[in-house]
């Protein structure tokens, strides 16, 4: 089974704007075990309130589905690798947590590390490349 973890932007472009991130969440869990935390999902409850306007009853809904279809894992560690944006540490240490094969994610710093460790870090695009390679 594929452990990949969701970064909060690839659930924003999901639930905002549709298209691959949504195909990419939609994916069969027989397929794909999505990662999330606590902290992540912290995050995306204040950024669809504050920065996309959504309803708090549409943001509980939407966090609780999300607790449904994703693993909620707990991490132990402080990780400090992204200097130049140290959330982003939170993703890095989810995947650490929930013994991660990939972190899926559109963050140019997660990206530029290319890998942490032994999980591979790939946009939406590339994920779903690598899991559908004639598509």
């Amino acid at each position: 089974m594929i452990r990949a973890v969701v970064d909060t932007n690839v659930f924003v472009s999901a639930l905002v704007f549709g298209g691959l991130p949504l195909q990419f969440i939609s994916l069969s869990p027989r397929e794909v075990r999505l990662l999330t935390s606590v902290v992540l999902l912290d995050e995306l409850e204040e950024i669809l309130l504050a920065k996309f306007k959504r309803s708090a009853a549409y943001v509980a809904r939407t966090r609780k589905n999300l607790e449904q279809l994703c693993e909620v894992v707990v991490s132990h560690d402080h990780l400090r690798i992204v200097a130049h944006d140290p959330y982003d540490d939170r993703v890095l240490e989810c995947a650490v947590a929930g013994h991660a094969d990939y972190i899926v994610t559109g963050d140019k710093h997660l990206l530029e590390l290319v890998s942490y460790n032994t999980i591979r870090i790939l946009t939406v695009r590339q994920f779903m490349d690598l899991l559908n390679p004639l598509s």
